[in-house]
């Protein structure tokens, strides 16, 4: 087995952890490939780059400013940027990446766009993780 510079490091901070006898195996090759399998098997790529996407959306201040908002109350475009001093099209660019997490969902009434929270339940639950205030 070819190995870089860093998986030597790796190895050897593993053949340490296993030496301290914190973990119960001998064998570091068969310990190395168990642990390599494990994060084969939790790492979907598909999944993780969904997940990736909706902490990006979710990592800017003023996405979270309109998801709270949204969660008050359904709103379109024109009420979001003069709630947040927005432009419209600088609006439009947070909504239209909120839609695409599928955070957020519209509704068209003649020429209006109304945009709410996709599922209000989840939402609620992400603003007590993040312990917003009320």
């Amino acid at each position: 087995m070819q190995t870089t510079g860093r998986t030597r490091r790796f190895d050897k901070r593993l053949e340490r952890l296993i030496c301290s006898g914190l973990r119960p195996t001998d064998d570091i090759e068969e310990y190395a490939a168990e642990l390599r399998q494990l994060a084969d098997e939790l790492s979907d790529p598909d999944s993780l780059r969904g997940q990736s996407r909706l902490l990006k959306a979710l990592a800017n201040e003023t996405r979270l400013k309109m998801l709270r908002l949204l969660s008050t109350r359904e709103m379109c475009v024109c009420e979001l940027t003069v709630a947040l001093g927005l432009t419209q099209p600088t609006a439009s660019h947070h909504l239209n990446i909120l839609q695409n997490v599928e955070l957020i969902t519209d509704r068209k009434e003649g020429k209006w766009v109304f945009y709410s929270v996709a599922k209000p339940d989840v939402i609620q639950n992400l603003f007590e993780f993040l312990e917003f205030p009320r």
